[in-house]
């Protein structure tokens, strides 16, 4: 049995991401990081994004689901597959590339 959709790819731009940023506290890195994150989600998914921060000084436990080893790190959690970013974010390209966004 045949869908009427088969064959058509579906439009991954209209998904929302998921995306987490770990973080421990205030720290310049920390700030930069989401700094340089909220620009670019702007920039490239306007609209169609969340951003979840995960400071791990007040909530260190739920470093180990999303296996953190360095902060800040980005986690993409959707769309799949799950994508890592560590660092502050501020090389564009690398991130672009990291998250699998492609510039428009």
């Amino acid at each position: 049995m045949t869908s009427p959709l088969d064959g058509i790819s579906r439009d991954v731009t209209s998904e929302i991401w998921e995306l987490r940023l770990y973080v421990a506290g205030q720290t310049r890195k920390s700030l930069l990081a989401l700094g340089n994150l909220r620009r670019l989600c702007e920039e490239h998914l306007a609209g169609k994004y969340h951003i979840e921060i995960v400071d791990l000084l007040q909530h260190p436990q739920l470093a180990e689901g999303d296996q953190i080893l360095a902060i800040p790190t980005l986690v993409r959690r959707l769309p799949e597959p799950i994508r890592k970013i560590i660092g502050d974010l501020s090389n564009t390209e690398r991130v672009l590339v990291g998250l699998d966004i492609r510039p428009h």
